[in-house]
């Protein structure tokens, strides 16, 4: 069997890559795996993404070499994944998920407590920057883009006071930057399916040889967290410009799931929990987006 992969170039997307093809290898020895490289739109642009149609320019292209047949599967980052995408394509299965936390890069002789002054923040997206201004409403937020080294250069380059970036990043970059902060859970929750690596596929190769093969190396917990996660945003008609997070927790006796929304200037921020068991997902998970509709979350992320 060969499967031909889709990815993007970048450092990152390679690692994630190659993990992947670790996983198909100890399934099936034989597989041959072939790396299709690819530059996404989000690759060839340095204008902030939510401007110009979101993470999904990261995907976009990809999904293009599955429809066309140049690729088997495409790995991505889940969380660059739009929560809707095309029936054309699947999500077939998820790596065990990394670290789903936010760090915050600091500079030279800053800490934590530091962020409560007019500090220079760099950060990528309106979750993070809504969350941080919710924090402290005199932050300067300012956007950033590259690479995750090619990010943390510009602290010193550009001047920066910090750097916001994935955790699971940084762990599996093996970066190790020297003052960093490691944000709770309560002060920045992360976006859906952070920390998460999604194999795409077209949705017509599902019961192929290589979608079974896929579905053996399926993370079932990653897979229904991260599921659950998406499902949320999506129900709330979320995209590249709402600030929503949600964090979904399997353990072995009930599963959790926090749901943070708010506006992009942070000055209205929504919680909501539920401890649920996963027999009773379904129904659970309905209700639950009564709930946040309910109360307004669709509005507060349209602020």
């Amino acid at each position: 069997m060969k499967i031909r992969i889709a990815t993007r170039r970048s450092p990152l997307a390679m690692l994630q890559t190659n993990e992947c093809i670790e996983r198909i290898k100890i399934s099936n020895p034989e597989c041959i795996c072939e790396i299709v490289e690819m530059e996404s739109e989000g690759d060839l642009t340095d204008v902030p993404l939510h401007t110009i149609g979101g993470k999904g320019l990261f995907v976009s292209k990809l999904e293009t070499a599955l429809a066309n047949g140049v690729a088997d599967i495409a790995v991505h980052s889940l969380k660059d994944v739009p929560a809707l995408i095309d029936s054309q394509f699947s999500i077939v299965a998820t790596l065990p998920r990394e670290d789903y936390g936010d760090a915050l890069l600091l500079s030279e002789g800053l800490t934590i407590n530091d962020l409560s002054k007019n500090l220079k923040i760099a950060t990528s997206g309106p979750r993070r920057k809504s969350q941080l201004l919710a924090i402290n409403p005199k932050l300067n937020i300012v956007p950033i883009r590259g690479n995750i080294q090619t990010r943390i250069n510009k602290i010193e380059a550009e001047n920066l006071d910090g750097l916001i970036v994935a955790k699971a990043a940084l762990n599996r970059l093996e970066i190790v930057y020297p003052n960093m902060y490691t944000f709770s859970e309560n002060q920045m929750l992360p976006a859906a399916a952070q920390g998460a690596i999604g194999i795409e596929v077209n949705s017509m190769v599902l019961e192929s040889d290589i979608g079974n093969l896929l579905k053996l190396i399926n993370d079932q917990t990653t897979y229904q967290a991260t599921e659950i996660e998406r499902k949320v945003v999506a129900s709330l008609e979320g995209n590249c410009l709402s600030p929503i997070s949600a964090l979904c927790k399997i353990g072995n006796k009930d599963t959790e799931l926090k749901v943070r929304v708010s506006n992009q200037n942070g000055t209205e921020v929504y919680n909501e929990a539920i401890r649920f068991n996963l027999e009773n997902k379904t129904d659970a998970l309905k209700g639950f987006i009564e709930t946040l509709i309910r109360n307004g979350a669709k509005e507060i992320i349209q602020q």
